[in-house]
């Protein structure tokens, strides 16, 4: 798990890792927080996966010969933040769902 972490840009990871921590203090202490939190990290996610291909295009812009595995293994790579962006995101939802009765 921590390969994919590292995977995945230590910067843009760690910065998702605290929006996450976020996300989870604040359904109990600024519940009207929750969703905006959530929306911040789906946003992290996308900005780190297009930073990411950014580099790699750059790279591969560089490198005359690139296969199709090594441009499929980068793709995969760059998305590994923008799923954990959406899972943060999906979270968030799910405790906005179970709060929407307190909240109100």
């Amino acid at each position: 798990m921590l390969e994919i972490f590292y995977m995945g840009g230590p910067l843009f990871m760690s910065i998702l890792t605290l929006l996450l921590v976020a996300v989870l203090v604040s359904a109990w202490k600024f519940p009207q927080w929750v969703k905006e939190l959530g929306i911040l990290a789906l946003t992290f996610g996308i900005l780190g996966q297009l930073i990411g291909l950014y580099t790699a295009f750059n790279a591969m812009e560089q490198t005359p010969d690139i296969s199709s595995s090594m441009l499929a293994g980068g793709l995969k790579v760059s998305t590994i933040t923008t799923l954990y962006g959406f899972l943060i995101f999906i979270v968030s939802l799910i405790i906005r769902i179970v709060q929407k009765p307190r909240i109100q």
